[in-house]
C-alpha cells in the first residue's frame, strides 16, 4: 500500500504501507540492535511501548524528540519501553546515543529489510527513510495512540503519546 504526499520532508513524498489506527493490532517487526543482532518486536511482549519513528538521529527535530523521550522514560518505570527507530546505521545510532547522553531510549535501525517502515506505514518511498510517527502500544499488543506527524519539521505530540502510555500502566 502506497500513501503519495502522505508525508512532506522537502516536498511530498510517498509513505509505503498501511495508516495504522488507534485499536489496532501492532504490526509485529525485526530492527537491528546497536551490536548488529537482530531484534523481534516480540522481545517487547507485556511491556508499553512508545515507539517514535524518526527520519535520523543526526538533524534536529528527531535529535529533539530522542531526547524528550528518553528524559520522559525514566518516569515511566519497569513496565514500559521506549524505542527509537530509523534508518541510520546501527553504529550511528550507538555514536549518537553516547554524544547525547541518551541512556534509557533502546535505538533500532530499519535500515537492512525496512520491516518496522513498511509494517507501520512510515517508510518513505523515495529515500529509504522512516518518516516521523510516535505510536504507543499496551500490554495487549493493542494501539492506544497513533501520531503521524505530516511533515518533518514538526515534532510530535509528547504530552499525548505519555499520556496514553502512562494510561495503559
Amino acid at each position: 500500500m502506497e500513501r503519495p504526499g502522505a508525508f512532506q520532508l522537502k516536498g511530498p513524498v510517498t509513505l509505503v504501507g498501511p495508516e495504522l489506527r488507534v485499536g489496532d493490532t501492532a504490526p509485529a517487526f525485526t530492527a537491528v540492535a546497536n551490536d548488529l543482532s537482530t531484534v523481534d518486536s516480540s522481545a517487547f511482549a507485556g511491556k508499553v511501548r512508545i515507539i517514535s519513528s524518526v527520519p535520523s538521529l543526526d538533524t534536529g527535530v528527531c535529535d529533539t524528540q530522542t531526547r524528550k523521550f528518553n528524559e520522559a522514560a525514566a518516569g515511566l518505570g519497569e513496565g514500559a519501553v521506549v524505542l527509537t527507530i530509523s534508518c541510520d546505521l546501527p553504529f550511528a545510532q550507538k555514536r549518537w546515543c553516547g554524544n547525547a547522553g541518551v541512556d534509557r531510549v533502546i535505538t533500532l535501525s530499519d535500515y537492512r529489510d525496512h520491516a518496522f517502515g513498511k509494517a507501520y506505514g512510515t517508510y518513505i518511498k523515495e529515500l529509504a527513510l522512516l518518516s516521523r510517527a510516535v505510536f504507543v502500544v499496551d500490554r495487549n499488543d493493542r494501539l492506544v495512540h497513533v501520531e503521524y506527524v505530516p511533515v518533518a519539521g514538526q515534532e510530535p505530540n509528547y504530552d499525548a503519546a505519555l499520556e496514553a502510555a502512562r494510561a495503559a500502566l
